[in-house]
C-alpha cells in the first residue's frame, strides 16, 4: 500500500487539533453532531444528484483505491517484458503460452494471450489503447465525484451557518447565551472548508495522480508488447522502455 494519502491525511488533521488545543480550546468544541450531519449528509446528498446509480460502485472503489492503493512497478513490469522477450527470442512467441499463466497484471496477460493467438499488430495495439481508454474514462469517474462534492461541501457549511444564525437571532433576548449559540454556528462553516480541503478535495487529486501512473505503465505495456511480438532485441527493449519511465517511477519497490 502507498501510505501517502494517509499520512497527508494524518498530517492535516494533526495540524488542526494542535491549532485549537494551542488557542486554548478543547478539540470537542468543533466536535457538534447537528452541523456534521447537515455537512457530511448534505454534501453526499448534492453530489449523488449529479450522478447516476451505476456510478455508484465506481465511486466506492475510487475511495477505497484512494485510501489503499498501491504505487505502480515500472521497473518490475520492465523486467517481466523483457523476460518475455528473451524467451519469445530463443523460442518463439508460441513458447509464451505457459510463461502467460504466471503474469499477474491482467492487461500485461491479456495482450500477450492475443499476441501469442496471433493478433495482428495494428489490431492489438488498438485493442490495448482502447481498454486505456476506457480505464481513463472510469477512473475520470470517481475523481470527478470527489472534486465536486468538494467543491459543494463549504457551502452546504454556509447553509448551516445560516440555519444556526437564525436560531441565534431568536433568541436575542437571552444575551449570555449568545456567545456559545454564534461559535456553534461557525462550526457548521469549519466542517464544510475541513471536509472540502482536508479530505474531498486531496482525494480527487490523488485519484488523479493514481489513474495518470497507472495509465502511463499501460502505455508502457503496450510498448514492450509489440517490440516482444516483433521478436525485438531484450536488451534493446529494456532500453526503450526504461527510456519511457520518469525517474520518479524508476524505483525497484513499490511504495
Amino acid at each position: 500500500m502507498d501510505p501517502a494519502s494517509l499520512i497527508g491525511l494524518g498530517i492535516a488533521f494533526g495540524a488542526i487539533l494542535l491549532a485549537i488545543i494551542l488557542e486554548g480550546s478543547s478539540p470537542m468544541s468543533v466536535v457538534l453532531i447537528p452541523p456534521m450531519i447537515l455537512v457530511i449528509l448534505g454534501t453526499i446528498g448534492a453530489g449523488f444528484t449529479g450522478i447516476r446509480m451505476a456510478d455508484l460502485p465506481i465511486i466506492i472503489n475510487a475511495l477505497i483505491k484512494a485510501l489503499t492503493g498501491k504505487a505502480v512497478n515500472m521497473e518490475s513490469t520492465i523486467d517481466i517484458i523483457v523476460s518475455l522477450a528473451e524467451k519469445a527470442r530463443r523460442e518463439g512467441l508460441l513458447a509464451l503460452e505457459d510463461a502467460a499463466k504466471d503474469v499477474d497484471d491482467k492487461f500485461l496477460k491479456d495482450g500477450l494471450q492475443a499476441a501469442i493467438d496471433g493478433a495482428d499488430p495494428e489490431d492489438l495495439r488498438e485493442m490495448l489503447h482502447s481498454k486505456i481508454d476506457t480505464k481513463k474514462a472510469t477512473d475520470k469517474v470517481g475523481a470527478a465525484f470527489f472534486a465536486t462534492a468538494g467543491g459543494y461541501a463549504p457551502t452546504v457549511g454556509i447553509i448551516g451557518t445560516v440555519v444556526s444564525l437564525v436560531h441565534v437571532l431568536e433568541n436575542l433576548s437571552e444575551p449570555a447565551k449568545l456567545g456559545h449559540m454564534i461559535a456553534a454556528a461557525l462550526v457548521a462553516t469549519f466542517w464544510g472548508l475541513l471536509t472540502a480541503n482536508i479530505i474531498l478535495l486531496p482525494l480527487s487529486a490523488r485519484l488523479k495522480r493514481l489513474s495518470e501512473t497507472e495509465a502511463a505503465q499501460m502505455e508502457l505495456v503496450v510498448e514492450g508488447l509489440m517490440a516482444v511480438q516483433a521478436g525485438a532485441n531484450p536488451r534493446l527493449v529494456g532500453q526503450r522502455l526504461r527510456s519511457l519511465v520518469p525517474e520518479t517511477g524508476k524505483a525497484k519497490a513499490a511504495a
